[in-house]
């Protein structure tokens, strides 16, 4: 089967599409062929980190992967004889969080249930691409706002609205929390917010938000990019500021909440753009630019073929 080895730590280069052999299930694990995957932010991050310091990095579930990507969605083929949760045929989606086995492949084989990842039949409604684009950017998002225990009609302000968290943010705090939704983020991208449930948007190349005179019950900081000191500056007292460089937690009922409101229409997947599988280390410069709006996405099993089956 095709899949992306990481040959080495650096730049995107050292990822290339090489041919590995198709994995077979244990007795607890189903055989997934994977149609989409993602490349996000920490992907980036994972793929120049040096192998030594992965070391620290397993205290809190993370192992390196020789194939990277963290989410999916895709096709079961087989299952384990210990397998009950899911049959042949079931269309997942999930992560690979915690497992050394990444998604940017063809295949791969992961437990019903773990501790730190997921995974769960695909919204009835979505693509492979929107469901590949889903789990972490969405349980990111839900977990961070879930600690906040906001109030309908609480003032909510997500800073770098427009990336995959930040897109996931506005329309969770609004959709599903009620609250209202002021996003920042470049000119470029105002309508796109807008169209997500942001009841004001403030263009951060034109204003300094942390000056201006709206406090917020919650200030949420998608990019990892906001100084707390001067979030401050506009917090109700008692308001709460949330960041994305905090630890999150991934767990079935985030993946299933995020399930539900897809379903429902009150959840979208914003995708930036979509590549094959051989142009991953394209994608990761894509996320690298800084610039991508949502998810970017890697066709595994690309449309045409799937038609096909």
């Amino acid at each position: 089967m095709k899949a992306i080895i990481q040959t080495k730590h650096g730049p995107p280069e050292v990822l290339e599409l090489q041919e590995v052999p198709k994995p077979t299930p244990k007795e607890n694990e189903v055989l997934i062929q994977v149609h989409a995957s993602t490349v996000t932010r920490g992907d980036v991050i994972l793929r120049k980190l040096h192998p030594l310091l992965y070391l620290p990095l397993r205290l809190f579930g993370v192992r390196r992967k020789r194939t990277p990507g963290h989410e999916f969605a895709g096709e079961i083929e087989a299952v384990g004889a210990r397998v009950t949760k899911f049959k042949v045929g079931d269309q997942v989606f999930g992560t690979t969080t915690g497992l050394s086995v990444g998604a940017n492949a063809a295949y791969l084989c992961l437990p019903q249930a773990w501790s730190q990842g997921v995974l769960e039949r695909m919204p009835t409604n979505a693509s492979f691409e929107q469901a590949a684009a889903l789990p972490v950017g969405g349980m990111t998002a839900l977990d961070l706002l879930s600690r906040a225990h906001l109030q309908p009609g609480d003032a909510v302000l997500v800073y770098g609205a427009s990336g995959s968290v930040g897109t996931y943010a506005v329309q969770l705090a609004r959709q599903h929390f009620e609250a209202e939704v002021t996003g920042v983020c470049s000119t470029k991208n105002i309508e796109l917010v807008q169209s997500l449930g942001a009841a004001k948007v403030i263009d951060y190349t034109r204003e300094d938000v942390t000056q201006g005179v709206q406090t917020f019950d919650l200030i949420f900081d998608a990019v990892g990019k906001l100084s707390p000191s001067k979030a401050k500056n506009i917090l109700k007292d008692n308001g709460k500021f949330l960041s994305v460089k905090s630890p999150t937690r991934e767990t079935p009922e985030h993946l299933l909440t995020l399930k539900a409101l897809f379903e429902a229409g009150k959840l979208q997947a914003v995708i930036d753009s979509i590549y094959p599988l051989e142009q991953t280390a394209a994608a990761h410069q894509r996320v690298e630019t800084g610039h991508k709006v949502g998810n970017v996405v890697i066709a595994v099993l690309p449309e045409k073929e799937e038609s096909s089956i």
